[in-house]
């Protein structure tokens, strides 16, 4: 899912200029807008390889990746902050987000299109012995689980990363911000340079890749992540759609209606895997849930009975 940036200008009397800082991080991309002068590139990469050392599947010697093999490793008070937010997560959705999912959607080899591939069900079942958060737990700086069970986080670390670098501006006294990663977002104040609120544009989901933007919404203090599930899905003989989101309970694909959701929380990270919880939890079990946690604004795009599209704004989403 794609988040893109809008910004209003206007003339207006000379303000103070942004610094814009860009690059790549956590496989994707990365922009940063603050009212200061002060560059904090080397800062942000730091802090960046700082996050990627804790919890990269994707690098060898990472500390996730050395507890993925089952070696003795002490993890750092990062992995204990998205480690304790997972478990809390996990708890409120009832399993719906689960860091412990990952080996089972690798299996299933999700790419953007095509149909379906059976898998053997006693290879799923194996896998499976592996899920559930709660067979997970910490002592001492040093994480206990069964050797099977394979962690990934990747589906709140990049909102964490947003965090800390939103972080880090707020400890330089930085009080306007604009941090995005991979179409995560967190703001703070407004757009100085434009003497405007910090826009975002949420897009209309579509099947063959074109970004069409279906609306745009200012952001007060507060983090936006967006999840879809049109872009990667796979299709059956009957023409049924399946997204990549596995569900936790079973370890096959879950045919879900929900093709976008988004997501506003006081932080990114929440956001991030709230946004996850949802697409597994499907349209109407969101809805319930949303009822009692009245702290979180969503923003969902789903496919009706006829195929059509539909949005619904929970818990005061700006429209």
């Amino acid at each position: 899912m794609c988040v893109f940036l809008i910004f209003i200008s206007f003339s207006c009397k000379k303000e103070p200029t942004n610094t814009k800082l860009s690059g790549s991080v956590f496989g994707t991309s990365y922009s940063v807008i603050y009212d200061s002068d002060v560059n904090y590139e080397k800062q942000f990469d730091s802090l960046f390889a700082i996050v990627n050392k804790s919890m990269s599947t994707y690098i060898p010697d990472s500390d996730i990746s050395k507890l993925n093999r089952n070696e003795p490793v002490t993890v750092d008070s990062h992995f204990l902050h998205v480690f304790n937010a997972s478990n809390e997560i996990y708890q409120a959705t009832e399993g719906a987000f689960d860091p412990t999912i990952g080996a089972i959607v690798n299996a299933w080899d999700f790419g953007p299109e095509g149909k379906i591939i059976a898998l053997d069900s006693v290879k799923i079942d194996s896998l499976m012995e592996g899920v559930g958060f709660n067979k997970v737990s910490v002592q001492n700086n040093q994480i206990i689980k069964p050797e099977i069970t394979f962690i990934d986080f990747n589906a709140i670390a990049k909102g964490y990363g947003v965090d800390v670098i939103a972080v880090f501006l707020e400890s330089k006294n930085i009080k306007n911000y604009l941090v995005e990663i991979g179409g995560e977002i967190r703001t703070r104040g407004k757009n100085k340079e434009k003497q405007s609120d910090w826009k975002v544009g949420v897009e209309l989901p579509n099947f063959d890749g074109e970004q069409i933007i279906l609306n745009a919404i200012s952001l007060h203090n507060e983090a936006m992540a967006t999840s879809g599930t049109y872009r990667k899905f796979k299709v059956d003989e009957n023409g049924n759609r399946y997204s990549h989101i596995i569900d936790a309970k079973t370890g096959y694909p879950s045919k879900t209606n929900l093709l976008s959701i988004s997501v506003l929380a006081k932080d990114c990270m929440s956001a991030d895997a709230y946004a996850t919880a949802f697409k597994a939890m499907g349209l109407e079990t969101t809805k319930s849930f949303l009822k009692t946690h009245t702290d979180l604004k969503v923003f969902l795009i789903y496919e009706n009975d006829a195929k059509e599209f539909e949005t619904l704004s929970i818990n005061g989403f700006p429209e």
